[in-house]
């Protein structure tokens, strides 16, 4: 193995030396603790120390690195404390993440790490929108995200690199090629001789590089850096390796044949780093010894200690505390403001506009929105008063842009991303449950993304752009979801979503676009999340319901006069108003939610059971659900008006007029 040393002093090379064994001798540890049964699993990153000590080495400390679950040297060479790591791996509320994550399922802000998911893929993007953060803030930075070669053969690879290729982002995709993908081959999976070669068909750099050689790791991202800097271009390196251990310990490497063991055992980093200082005559094996042992040392003071250390008691306040980060006080209207009306479409439109103004750092994403306006033309003229670096086309790839989000959201931004029909969201499901929900319960960090998404029936688009999906999403900790019904809600639910650093869904419904107006607050406002709106007051029966539902009561209920009905608008639907849902209970004891999404899963199960558990004493009637049929949304507006649950209302207050 060939070390190029170029203008490395002799004091860095043996600081570079100790931080490749570091790592090494930590794992030992952790394996015979393993074995122990004080920690309960393990993925080893033995003999591929060198790619993650070399790549962070070679980047500056504030330059955010996305390892993966064998990237110890990462942390390591971060200096992040081990006995702190030690919880972490232990489970134990002392951790980064509160005992929430397992192993490298953590970042830290501190020391500019961000924390993957199970999932491989997502964190591509992610360095995406931190790049594209640094590009906007004209900073000489680079991200850097690892993936495997298995990891590569998820879309959210190609969406990522695309789009970091199609904005010109200064990234880093590092792939460690190790050969097994937890036991697929990599004949199994991809075709291609090396993946480095699918760099030329995103237009970008790539090189190929031996991942066990610390130096050339060191210099190659040095170079990566410099190119993606000076030319605004991302990089793709390819760091051919070998895992010597199992995925996990658990599973053993039985299907690896000994042969490939034995070649690249002989490869071991560690050891031809070694062999190097000491044909450098920078060190002998006495001095080999030293250092192993102080850090052995090091390693056994830090575990012993945290061993010593007693885990605080669970909290199920504290639990349910961090699924949110504290979110600012609404801001209503000043009282005798003046207000115009407003068509629905318009006071999204305008709630947006302002909060661009507001809020300098936010960013606008989707597709067809800058010049087109996008699809509903609710961003039109944007580009016009804030440039193209605000309002961005993006390909069409729904999950890389709601992971360039939080990424953005890493470096301080605000973003939204415009889905251009609800319907498409399913190709960014992954992102929004898994990342930006779960991600300041996992370590602390927010996602301040607002994802639109206009959705609902009624305008003749079936299946795959009318789908009212919203429930899909209230099942997940961590969100955020709201659904107005009037321009005035929806301007102002829109601005409080802007206002809030967590994670909110802004469902909008496509039928109120148009056919809606009402009186709009000029002036910024916002309205509490999590608040619902009386609508108005009755003695017989309540209905509870959002979006288009809100519209349909109010109809029933002037087509109805002899009927007292009192209708709660949920506005959010994650969390729920549950005050003012046992309000509306008691107003009655006669309760139908309403809602246009499908019966079976629907919101109105949640609720229903809910008010069964909690508010039994007061109903006078069983709580009845009247939603969309159980089928797709058809095309035929025959068809479409049957699916709708407007055309069912009658027979359900009938009901519970009589019951």
């Amino acid at each position: 193995m060939y070390f190029e040393r170029a203008h490395i002093s002799d004091g860095e090379l043996l600081a570079f030396y100790k931080a490749l064994l570091y790592p090494r001798l930590v794992e030992e540890k952790m394996l015979l603790l393993l074995r122990q049964g004080k920690v309960s699993k393990w993925f080893s990153g033995i003999g591929q120390e060198a790619i993650a000590v070399g790549a962070t080495l070679a980047l500056d400390n504030d330059e955010w690195i996305l390892p993966l679950h064998r990237n110890l040297g990462v942390f390591t060479a971060r200096q992040m404390p081990l006995q702190q790591l030690f919880h972490q791996w232990q489970g134990s509320p002392l951790g980064f993440s509160k005992g929430r994550e397992r192993s490298f399922h953590f970042g830290s802000r501190q020391h500019h790490i961000c924390g993957m998911i199970s999932h491989l893929g997502p964190q591509l993007s992610i360095a995406d929108g931190i790049s594209l953060a640094h590009k906007l803030k004209k900073e000489d930075k680079v991200s850097l995200a690892f993936t495997g070669e298995g990891g590569t053969s998820e879309g959210e690879f190609h969406e990522a690199l695309n789009v970091a290729a199609v904005w010109d982002l200064p990234v880093i995709f590092l792939i460690e090629n190790n050969g097994y993908g937890l036991s697929t081959p990599v004949e199994e999976q991809y075709r291609c001789e090396q993946l480095v070669q699918r760099a030329a068909g995103y237009g970008m750099r790539g090189m190929r590089i031996n991942g066990n050689n610390l130096l050339e790791v060191y210099h190659a991202i040095k170079e990566a850096k410099r190119h993606a800097l000076h030319e605004q271009q991302p990089v793709l390196i390819e760091a051919m390796t070998f895992r010597m251990r199992g995925h996990e310990e658990a599973s053993g490497t039985k299907y690896v044949p000994p042969a490939l063991l034995e070649e690249w055992a002989r490869q071991d980093p560690i050891q031809h780093f070694e062999g190097f200082l000491q044909f450098l005559q920078l060190i002998n094996e006495e001095g080999i010894h030293d250092i192993r042992e102080a850090l052995k040392h090091e390693i056994d003071r830090e575990i012993n200690t945290a061993l010593a250390e007693v885990s605080p008691p669970v909290s199920e306040a504290d639990e349910l505390k961090d699924i949110y980060a504290p979110a600012p006080s609404p801001i209503p209207p000043v009282a005798g403001a003046a207000t115009h009306d407003k068509r629905f479409i318009d006071a999204i439109s305008e709630g947006l506009d302002q909060a661009m103004v507001q809020y300098p750092n936010l960013i606008l994403m989707g597709q067809d929105i800058a010049e087109y306006g996008g699809a509903f033309k609710i961003t039109d003229g944007f580009v016009a008063r804030y440039g193209k670096e605000r309002v961005r086309n993006t390909p069409l790839c729904e999950s890389a842009i709601v992971g360039a989000g939080l990424g953005l959201s890493l470096m301080g931004y605000k973003s939204m991303v415009e889905m251009q029909f609800a319907d498409f969201v399913t190709c960014g499901f992954n992102q929004i449950v898994n990342n930006l929900a779960k991600i300041h319960y996992r370590w602390g960090q927010t996602a301040d993304v607002v994802v639109r998404l206009p959705a609902g029936a009624g305008v003749g688009a079936g299946p795959f752009h009318s789908q009212s999906n919203e429930a899909w999403f209230t099942h997940v900790p961590g969100l955020k979801i709201v659904y107005p019904a009037t321009p005035a809600d929806a301007k102002g639910l829109l601005l409080a979503a802007f206002a809030d650093p967590n994670p909110v869904l802004y469902f909008e419904h496509k039928a109120l676009y148009r056919s809606i107006s009402g009186p709009v607050p000029e002036a910024p406002y916002t309205i509490e999340i999590g608040k619902a709106n009386l609508i108005q007051t009755g003695d017989d029966i309540s209905i509870i319901t959002y979006g288009a539902g809100v519209h349909w009561a109010l109809e029933y209920s002037k087509q109805h006069p002899q009927l007292s009905i009192h209708i709660l608008d949920l506005r959010t639907l994650l969390p729920l108003d549950y005050e003012a849902i046992r309000e509306a209970v008691t107003a009655t004891g006669k309760v139908l939610i309403l809602h246009e999404d499908t019966l079976t899963g629907g919101l109105g199960g949640e609720i229903s059971a809910w008010i069964a558990e909690h508010c039994f004493a007061l109903l006078d009637a069983p709580v009845m659900r009247c939603a969309g049929l159980d089928t797709p949304v058809p095309f035929a507006a025959s068809l479409e008006k049957n699916f709708l649950a407007k055309t069912r209302m009658h027979q359900y207050i009938e009901q519970l007029a009589n019951y």
